[in-house]
């Protein structure tokens, strides 16, 4: 199905607050592009009804998923809905950022992580987004998710690496400047020079060039 269908994308509301199921439901009911056809309290309860045939017999196509939640929060749900309906199309809706969260969310299949302070008209993006299949995320996310990815891939193969001189030296990979560094770490430049200096040391290397063909061949950067 394409947006300009004109039959509507069916949408499920997860969430386990009833007030916010409420809003979403009666925004939502305004725009012929979306058919709510139920809401779930939590992730227990949509994953027992749609096994149980659905709501009123419809599946979703479209979930606006809670990230925290009681017995089973939005990551483990959205792994748990997909492995058994892959076609499904998920967006985190939250009011929690967090860089693992993120991480966790997007790798379980969800396509966007979208927070709850965003307007009417930015999680309609969003899901118009998800239709398509395409992450749509704020300036704040997709910052949390690099974060995140970052933490990961920064390994301990260096012995007495530490986890600040792992992000200082994949921010190296990336061309950054000390300043650059210095601004997106909060730290001084003076710091980032220290650190630096104690990378070549632990490295066995001479000079920044070589410090960022080290990340690269080890891996630790994200390509492209």
């Amino acid at each position: 199905m394409t947006e300009a269908s004109a039959t509507p994308w069916k949408v499920l509301i997860v969430d386990d607050h009833e007030m916010v199921r409420m809003g979403l439901r009666t925004y939502l009911m305004l725009d012929p592009r979306f058919e709510v056809i139920g809401e779930a309290s939590s992730g227990v309860a949509a994953i027992e009804t749609l096994a149980s045939g659905g709501y009123d017999g419809k599946l979703p196509q479209l979930v606006l998923m809670d990230l925290m939640m009681p017995h089973m929060d939005g990551v483990e749900t959205t792994r748990a809905l997909l492995g058994r309906y892959p076609d499904l199309r998920i967006v985190i809706l939250t009011s929690f950022l967090e860089d693992e969260k993120v991480v966790e969310a997007i790798e379980a299949g969800a396509v966007s992580y979208v927070l709850k302070t965003v307007s009417a008209d930015e999680l309609l993006y969003a899901m118009q987004g998800a239709i398509r299949n395409m992450p749509v995320m704020s300036g704040d996310v997709s910052q949390a998710l690099t974060r995140g990815l970052r933490k990961r891939s920064a390994s301990p193969d260096v012995e007495g690496m530490t986890e600040r001189e792992r992000e200082v030296l994949l921010l190296i990979a990336e061309g950054r400047s000390n300043k650059e560094i210095g601004d997106e770490l909060h730290i001084s430049i003076k710091t980032v020079k220290t650190h630096v200096s104690n990378l070549l040391m632990k490295c066995e290397l001479e000079d920044r060039t070589q410090l960022a063909i080290f990340a690269h061949r080890k891996g630790w950067v994200k390509e492209g």
